[in-house]
């Protein structure tokens, strides 16, 4: 009989969405097949430090009065030295140093920049270890906007007009900017380029509220995209990579339905806050549910996704306009990713078998 698949849970990590990560994280080590897989729960601190973190689900669950966190302990987690070995090991605190084991595969569940970017994804490419999701071309594309309109927009796929700008450009001359942005029309919506989970993200409804917004957002990353707002509905898309060079597979389509928020914010992605509802499968008729999939595996592809994405999208009496990507999901109990796969007759935990197979075939 074989034996199990070892598989390390990255988690945390530098980024603003750290708490989100270990909310991912804890959804996953409780759903994962423990008869097929050890796991081996692998926190990064917002310092970036890599430690061994307890194998407890109810530890990083999400708590609004208390989101979870990976907090020092004294550990380190040493990677493989070089591509000849898959071995990790770790240092505890007095200083001893013992093997892991051998790893066949790593599920880094970072959400935003220094994990969800490319940059960890590099790291596991210099060592050698397979892992899930996409690689760092895909994962850097897909987190900065800016770059990601431009792909998908020679790829023929809508997207919002937009603008974007440097921080060294609005501190040189905030009334230009501001100037260069009135096309778009208001409202607009003022994102950073490089963040997710709507983490400094504000809807600009009226010219005086421009500046404060743009402080939000170049807290986060230092360039800014100002969008032109869509009229549409907002609706999702789960993808899965295909087996065997097989196309990507899209789930059934989620809608983001507002009942009382101005726009799909951080609160409401995450704490559960009043004022949106979250409605899967979304009531679409088989044409327009057919183009939205169509249109999210042409999105992956025109990436190079790998694994699994998320395509957002605007349904306007035009067609589908793409909101964004995102390479890296959240797996939250609330998420719509696995919302999606669930309504589409996956379970949470054969979609974390799928993933991790995802990863070994490639």
């Amino acid at each position: 009989m074989p034996g199990k698949t070892r598989v390390v849970v990255l988690f945390g990590g530098r980024s603003s969405e750290h708490s989100i990560s270990c909310a991912t994280a804890g959804g996953v080590l409780e759903a994962i097949d423990r008869s097929r897989f050890d796991v081996i729960p692998v926190g990064i601190t917002r310092d970036g430090a890599f430690v061994l973190e307890d194998d407890s689900p109810a530890k990083f669950r999400l708590d609004v009065d208390a989101l979870p966190v990976v907090a020092d302990n004294g550990t380190r987690v040493r990677w493989p030295e070089s591509t000849l070995t898959r071995e990790v090991t770790v240092q505890d605190a007095s200083g001893a140093v013992r093997s892991l084991g051998d790893v066949d595969v790593v599920f880094p569940i970072l959400h935003g920049p220094f994990g969800e970017d490319g940059t960890v994804q590099g790291m596991l490419e210099l060592v050698g270890l397979p892992y899930v999701g996409s690689g760092v071309l895909a994962s850097s594309l897909g987190m900065d906007k800016h770059f990601t309109k431009i792909v998908l927009a020679a790829a023929g796929l809508a997207v919002a007009p937009s603008v974007t700008v440097s921080a060294l450009s609005w501190a040189a001359d905030p009334s230009a900017v501001a100037a260069s942005v009135e096309s778009l029309g208001l409202p607009m919506f003022v994102k950073p380029a490089r963040a997710g989970s709507s983490v400094g993200v504000s809807r600009v409804a009226d010219p005086s509220e421009f500046a404060a917004a743009m402080e939000l957002a170049l807290r986060e990353d230092s360039r800014v995209l100002v969008e032109a707002a869509v009229v549409g509905r907002e609706v999702e898309c789960a993808v899965l990579g295909g087996r065997g060079g097989a196309a990507p597979r899209a789930s059934v389509a989620g809608e983001i339905v507002m009942t009382g928020r101005a726009f799909y914010d951080f609160d409401a992605k995450y704490l559960d806050a009043p004022g949106v509802e979250l409605v899967c499968p979304a009531s679409l008729t088989d044409a327009e549910l057919a183009e939205m999939q169509r249109l999210a595996a042409a999105a992956f592809t025109a990436i190079g996704g790998a694994g699994l994405a998320r395509v957002d999208f605007f349904l306007t009496p035009s067609g589908f306009v793409v909101n964004e990507i995102n390479t890296m999901p959240g797996f939250t109990p609330i998420s719509m990713f696995p919302k999606c796969w669930i309504a589409s007759g996956l379970s949470y935990p054969e979609l974390i078998d799928e993933l991790i197979a995802l990863a070994l075939e490639a």
